[in-house]
């Protein structure tokens, strides 16, 4: 009975020790039993220790019930943090988050999304709507006076509408990308396309005053946003060449790359004379899928004027910019005649004949004089083209003139002459 009263006491103090790692800053005294002692009794009558234990278990438990209420409490205030932040999205509030701040839909304010992308559309052709019975006022009004203040009207008018152009643009790209597939949306974003396409023509009719006025070949087309619907197209095909030099006057600082002035695919080669500069490589031409690297830097937001001349002997090319000679080579597709029967189209690169555009290959900026010979033209020739020489001759397969080029998706023709409005 002594071996069993002292091995009860021996676990009582093993219980009281392994309790002590639960209870920090707590002190347990050990008291000897007499062996025919209850232990409970002994415990009971020395409350000293007890109620020490008891006190720190009080404590414990009222330190764990605050905490719980502080939890419950953060929970609460979580909830209605949430529910202020639905309401704030929901009345278009700018709501602060990391890195800046936020405009959420609900509000519509130029240049903003509203609350859906088939609602935005909606607004964007209201507005349109209304630029165009603006325009058609305007028209009216300088058919009447022909005054010096319906050409600064059609000016602001003209601002607005340059303006308007870009954000609506830039708002239906971004809604296509985010719901691609939609025909409803994408059948909208057509008919604002048409639309914006629409009023620059009817500008271009104001700019001339009267039909004819404005010669055919001083104008520019301006690509203001990198997409994969905005381009030009030449209304005719290129024939065989064995040879050929191609100019043209470039504006751009789209960065990285200024991407694709022009493209010309035939059945079977999407990539038969191309010019781009993709990413942060510089610029290329193929022919035939062949590539040779430009020496040509000009995506410095100014005015260049670029040619390049290439003969299917040995494949030789040589690259102009700014009237001077900058890089020749050889080797270029050599022997292999650029082939007909193709579409010519500026802006956008072609993966399949006429289309397959890609918005990351798409040109941002101006182009003007487009010229295509097919022979190779002398550093003279090319120098009085840079330099807007009156012997300066226009291309014998294609010349620039607005009756060879259509444009779509919001590309657009402003009057330009070059050498009178260089940078």
């Amino acid at each position: 009975m002594e071996r069993i009263s002292w091995t009860l006491f021996l676990l009582s103090l093993t219980y009281l020790e392994g309790s002590s790692q639960d209870f920090e800053q707590t002190q347990f005294i050990c008291t000897s039993v007499p062996k025919d002692m209850d232990l409970c009794a002994a415990t009971m009558q020395n409350s000293g220790p007890a109620e020490d234990l008891k006190t720190t278990v009080m404590q414990l438990r009222e330190t764990v019930l605050q905490q719980k209420e502080t939890i419950m409490n953060q929970k609460e205030t979580i909830r209605e943090l949430t529910s202020k932040l639905s309401r704030c999205e929901s009345q278009g509030v700018l709501v602060p988050v990391a890195g800046g701040r936020r405009k959420e839909p609900g509000k519509n304010t130029m240049g903003d999304v509203s609350r859906g992308p088939t609602d935005t559309l909606a607004q964007l052709g209201q507005t349109l709507a209304t630029l165009k019975q603006r325009l058609e006022n305007l028209e009216q009004y300088s058919r009447n006076n022909g005054s010096v203040q319906a050409s600064s009207l059609k000016d602001l008018l003209q601002n607005k509408i340059d303006d308007m152009e870009k954000q609506v643009l830039s708002r239906v790209n971004t809604l296509e990308e985010s719901k691609p597939g939609q025909k409803n949306d994408t059948d909208q974003r057509n008919r604002v396309e048409s639309t914006l396409t629409s009023l620059h023509q009817r500008i271009n009719d104001l700019e001339k005053g009267s039909k004819g006025s404005r010669p055919l070949d001083k104008f520019q087309i301006t690509f203001p946003l990198r997409t994969n619907y905005m381009y030009a197209k030449v209304k005719k095909s290129l024939p065989e060449m064995y040879a050929f030099s191609f100019c043209l006057w470039i504006k751009s600082n789209a960065s990285p790359g200024v991407g694709t002035p022009f493209s010309y695919a035939v059945p079977g080669q999407a990539n038969e004379l191309v010019l781009i500069e993709w990413g942060n490589n510089p610029m290329e031409i193929l022919i035939n899928d062949k590539v040779a690297k430009l020496p040509f830097v000009i995506n410095d937001g100014k005015w260049h004027h670029i040619c390049i001349t290439w003969t299917t002997r040995d494949g030789v090319w040589e690259a102009f910019q700014d009237g001077v000679l900058r890089g020749t080579g050889e080797n270029l597709a050599p022997y292999h005649p650029i082939k007909p029967s193709g579409v010519l189209v500026l802006g956008q690169e072609q993966d399949t004949l006429g289309g397959g555009f890609d918005a990351t290959q798409a040109f941002v900026g101006e182009l003007a004089n487009f010229n295509i010979w097919d022979r190779k033209l002398t550093a003279g020739e090319i120098y009085n083209l840079a330099t807007c020489n009156n012997r300066a001759q226009a291309g014998n397969v294609l010349s620039w003139s607005e009756s060879n080029i259509d444009v779509f998706g919001g590309a657009t023709k402003w009057t330009f002459e070059p050498c009178r409005q260089l940078n």
